[in-house]
């Protein structure tokens, strides 16, 4: 378990959570003049609106031009879903959490991917596990930023860069918190 100390600096707005939030400030009904409400993303104005969306994601979190974004339904937890279902299993994973949705992903891989490898490296709801018990020779899966505990990996110096293992990180929260490189 790693120990940090407690933020000086508190948000002007607590009211962040992993479910609905609070609005922006200065938010009204008129932001939603110009959506596409009862319009398939198969349509023009679907597909334009997509477009503008990948590409303000590029640009507002510096995403290099090589990378390709994606949008995929049931936002991050679904994009996660995906990759769980579709790239794990070829070598044993070491499965990394320490809040509600890294523990949602652990029950996945054990109850319903059934993976016959699977380590569990947790900690207590608020606290990080020790990151220097996973082993990148293996297939690693972590949340980044604990949404709803507010605890985060304060770096990715513990990722090493010649890992044999995929590492799937949930880094949705955290890219909007802090500088990711």
């Amino acid at each position: 378990m790693t120990t940090h100390t407690k933020p000086g600096l508190r948000p002007a707005n607590p009211n962040f959570s992993s479910g609905p939030c609070a609005k922006r400030p200065g938010w009204s009904v008129e932001a939603l003049r110009n959506a596409a409400l009862g319009r398939s993303h198969r349509a023009k104005i679907g597909k334009t609106k997509l477009e503008q969306a990948i590409e303000l994601t590029r640009e507002i979190l510096q995403v290099p031009a090589g990378y390709r974004i994606g949008i995929v339904p049931a936002s991050d937890t679904g994009a996660v879903e995906m990759a769980l279902w579709s790239l794990l299993g070829e070598r044993g994973v070491d499965m990394v959490a320490w809040e509600s949705f890294g523990s949602g992903w652990v029950t996945d891989v054990v109850k319903q991917l059934k993976l016959a490898d699977v380590r569990k490296i947790e900690a207590g709801y608020g606290e990080l596990p020790d990151l220097t018990k996973i082993d990148f020779d293996r297939d690693v899966v972590f949340t980044w930023n604990g949404t709803t505990s507010g605890v985060r990996v304060p770096n990715g110096d513990f990722i090493p860069a010649d890992r044999k293992g995929l590492t799937v990180c949930d880094a949705t929260s955290a890219a909007f918190a802090q500088r990711l490189d």
